[in-house]
């Protein structure tokens, strides 16, 4: 039994040998936030072994202050609490929708006694504690002017900062959540201003107009425009019992709420297009694309006009494209008539040595019997040479 019980005292020598006392490595940092917003807290901590980390939300002042414990999915599901531990321990505590009532202070807790969560027993080591915080404030006033822009060729957007105490460091101008890189600008001053010269479907969209405060604050300007409906190709071209996709995009803003196909018919009528319609027709959308597909093209029935639709709150466009169906034999005839072409050529080759054999016989007939005659006049001269010297 003594034995026994100096195994456990080397074990509890060698555990607390290895053991190493909670410490924070990173701290939350205080935070003031807007109305509606949302603020994120994160501290990470290292110790042996690794330390369990706790949020906790601190009302009132001492010594009459409560403590709250934030769980994941407290408050309604606006607090979400993440935590990892690996090399060490992390947490971060996010909140959603903040309210004037979420001001106050919030502490990250961590310890790594095994008595820590005990009730009935004092803990050896206490939770090291660090807090930060979060302020809500509300909403600065933002005069937009105008408020919205609908449908014109030019316009200027101005935003004036009222009724705040935030010190402003500079402003500038977002497109779509993007930065407009001309409009900022570091002036410490509560008015900033955007010029649109010439208003299209690529520059209308959602400006925001957005001063440089702690925290930033900005105000929403939507400049409107129709759609504009562009084919993706105003000509296809498509075989016979294959398969053919047709597609248009939209430009502008707000892009189309809805899209629809139609067909022209022979006396200038359009007859609308039904998605599925008897597996032939497949029409899917998104707001700035549509694409038709018609399965088992027919040239009698599927070749003509078609024309795709966007609709929006400003009206409706449209844009058509022009469909060719081909038989199936349509790509064999350049084939054959490169086989025919072929065939004529050889044809005539074949005709033309046919005719040329009897010509070259004969001219070669008539090549051989002058070298005949002049060996005979050859031997008739020499036979002459010989009479004259005998005499």
């Amino acid at each position: 039994m003594g034995r026994v019980w100096g195994l456990i005292a080397l074990l509890m020598c060698f555990y607390r040998a290895n053991a190493l006392a909670a410490g924070f490595i990173k701290c939350p940092l205080s935070l003031t936030k807007i109305v509606s917003g949302w603020a994120e807290l994160h501290c990470e901590v290292v110790g042996s072994p690794l330390p369990e980390v706790q949020w906790w939300f601190i009302e009132g002042h001492e010594p009459n202050e409560t403590f709250t414990q934030l769980f994941d999915g407290a408050r309604d599901d606006r607090v979400r609490v993440n935590a990892t531990y690996l090399a060490h321990s992390t947490s971060t505590i996010h909140l959603t929708d903040l309210g004037l009532h979420d001001t106050g202070t919030y502490e990250c807790r961590a310890s790594n006694d095994p008595d820590r969560n005990e009730l009935k027993k004092t803990p050896k080591i206490k939770w090291i504690r660090s807090q930060a915080n979060v302020i809500v404030i509300e909403r600065p006033n933002i005069i937009a002017e105008p408020f919205e822009v609908v449908n014109q060729t030019s316009a200027v957007l101005r935003c004036n900062l009222t009724e705040t105490t935030l010190p402003v460091q500079g402003s500038h101008w977002l497109l779509n959540g993007k930065v407009l890189e001309n409009s900022k600008s570091t002036e410490p001053t509560p008015f900033t201003s955007l010029s649109l010269d010439k208003i299209t479907t690529h520059s209308g969209g959602k400006y925001e107009c957005v001063f440089l405060t702690d925290p930033p604050v900005q105000q929403a300007v939507e400049v409107k425009t129709p759609p504009h409906v562009v084919a993706y190709k105003h000509s296809e071209n498509g075989d016979e019992n294959d398969k053919i996709l047709l597609t248009c995009v939209s430009h502008g803003y707000p892009l189309p709420s809805d899209w629809s196909w139609s067909k022209t018919q022979a006396d200038g009528s359009l007859v609308p297009i039904v998605n599925n319609t008897a597996e032939k027709y497949e029409i899917k959308s998104t707001p700035n694309k549509t694409t038709l597909a018609i399965t088992a093209l027919s040239i009698e029935l599927d070749k003509g006009e078609y024309v795709c639709t966007g609709i929006s709150d400003l009206g409706a466009t449209s844009d058509r494209i022009q469909l060719r169906v081909r038989s199936r034999l349509a790509a064999v005839w350049p084939f054959l008539g490169i086989v025919v072409e072929v065939i004529i050529l050889v044809t005539i080759i074949f005709i033309y040595e046919k005719r040329r054999k009897p010509d070259e016989i004969q001219d070669d007939d008539d090549s051989g019997s002058a070298p005949l005659k002049s060996n005979s006049d050859t031997n008739h001269k020499e036979k002459n040479v010989r009479q004259r010297n005998s005499n």
